[in-house]
């Protein structure tokens, strides 16, 4: 009997913590899935390091744009002249010493403007700009991907709850039965082998409801982590009216494969590639092309020593012009570099090829998934309506001395077991839906 009042007093137990815990959950507002992405899209650690990484690309893109702006140098310096020797008659030859002052010093500017590089420097800010996009497209990815782990921690949490609601109920009801069959053995109608029998039950639930418990502070703690909150803060969510699979609009295969091709992020990174590996191509074969510049410098000096007559006076000089190089060596030299451009340009448009093939096979993926959580969805239903009458109809047959206590449990157990399956076909479908949007780019 001892035994007994042990297993109905930790039921007691469970039921009172999961009874204060709710009235705590009262008062804090229980968030939806939508209010939860809000607040993941703000606060997520790994979301704020892609902008962070977009931020940067915009900077580089500034950069390259500097570029195109002429290069002015302002410059001076102060010196010691050594004595001025020129050898009229050779290195061997007396030196004449030209008289100069012992210091000098020289100030001035030079400007050089590119007016033609091959169109490097535009090309340069077009591939920064490419890289800007495919640095976005990877922080659109990174944000799919977010969502869709928000979502199945969110819906894993919602199953745990439901689970543990199931749990708690059944445990109610196994303990009202146990006072029922106590009675009924105490007055010699069942055996004390049933009183046992309910009384293991007992204990399986509760330890089943200890499991979930940690299950649901397991969950928690991941969404608050991907919210960017502290792990250990309270945390209620909206799970009673979470499953309605009929708001989920279906659509085809054919039209989620045609939104990929558009809107996904993974496509659109490998069509990135592709572009800035033709922009990489055509900047190496730029090499090629001379280079042609406007300068212009202009320094005041002194002494006058670069010229002759010599003079101890202050002077200027300087010359604006048009300059012109051309590398004759590069028509040769870069011949295997753009040869290595133009076969790493064929291998990104092979991982398109396969990034299309994988993209397509995920929807297909998804989408059946999708499919076979909604067919399991009608299935289980029907299963609940009839076990639950089965149910009833052991019952009180058992209670008639008609059927066995066995049986009433297995009864029991395929009910409970069915509400579990159905709360997970739903999850199953919502997650499905979820994950068909984010891979096609949607979500």
């Amino acid at each position: 009997m001892k035994i007994y009042k042990s297993i109905s007093t930790w039921g007691v137990i469970l039921l009172f913590i999961t009874s204060v815990q709710a009235q705590v959950a009262d008062t804090i507002l229980a968030m939806r899935l939508e209010e939860v992405w809000k607040v993941a899209e703000v606060n997520n650690r790994q979301l704020k390091l892609s902008a962070l990484q977009v931020q940067q690309s915009k900077l580089e893109v500034l950069e390259a744009k500097d570029h195109l702006l002429p290069e002015l140098m302002l410059g001076g310096d102060i010196k010691l002249n050594s004595k001025f020797l020129i050898y009229e008659d050779g290195l061997l030859s007396q030196p004449q010493n030209v008289p100069v002052k012992g210091y000098g010093y020289s100030a001035g500017y030079s400007l050089n403007y590119n007016l033609f590089n091959g169109g490097k420097d535009k090309r340069n800010i077009n591939m920064k700009q490419e890289e800007e996009a495919h640095r976005q497209y990877e922080a659109d990815l990174q944000k799919h991907n977010i969502k869709y782990s928000v979502a199945l921690a969110y819906f894993n949490l919602c199953k745990f709850l439901h689970f543990a609601d199931f749990l708690a109920a059944e445990i109610v009801m196994e303990n009202k039965q146990l006072t029922l069959i106590e009675s009924l053995q105490r007055n010699g109608i069942v055996l004390k082998s049933d009183v046992l029998r309910i009384s293991v039950k007992l204990s399986q639930l509760e330890l089943n409801l200890s499991d979930i418990s940690k299950k649901i502070d397991i969950n928690k703690e991941r969404l608050n982590i991907l919210m960017g909150r502290e792990a250990t803060e309270p945390l209620v969510i909206d799970y009673k009216n979470v499953h309605k699979p009929e708001e989920i609009q279906q659509g085809n295969y054919s039209d989620y494969m045609d939104i990929a091709l558009n809107q996904s992020p993974e496509f659109k990174l490998v069509k990135s590639d592709i572009k800035w590996s033709e922009l990489n191509i055509r900047q190496i074969r730029a090499m090629r092309l001379p280079q042609v510049s406007l300068y212009s410098t202009y320094n005041y000096s002194y002494p006058q020593v670069s010229f002759y007559p010599y003079s101890n006076n202050l002077w200027g000089f300087g010359q604006t012009g048009i300059k012109v190089q051309f590398s004759v060596d590069n028509l040769y030299k870069i011949k295997h570099s753009i040869a290595r451009a133009q076969l790493v340009n064929n291998q990104v448009r092979e991982k398109a090829n396969v990034k299309k093939e994988e993209i397509s096979l995920l929807i297909k993926e998804a989408y059946l998934y999708q499919q076979q959580a909604l067919e399991s969805v009608k299935t289980i239903t029907k299963t609940i309506v009839k076990s639950t009458e089965t149910l009833r109809v052991i019952r009180n047959s058992y209670l008639h001395q008609e059927s066995l206590l066995t049986d009433l449990l297995e009864a029991e157990n395929a009910l409970l077991e069915a509400k579990f399956d159905l709360t997970t076909a739903q999850t199953d479908v919502k997650l499905g839906h979820l994950r068909l949007l984010a891979v096609v780019g949607i979500l």
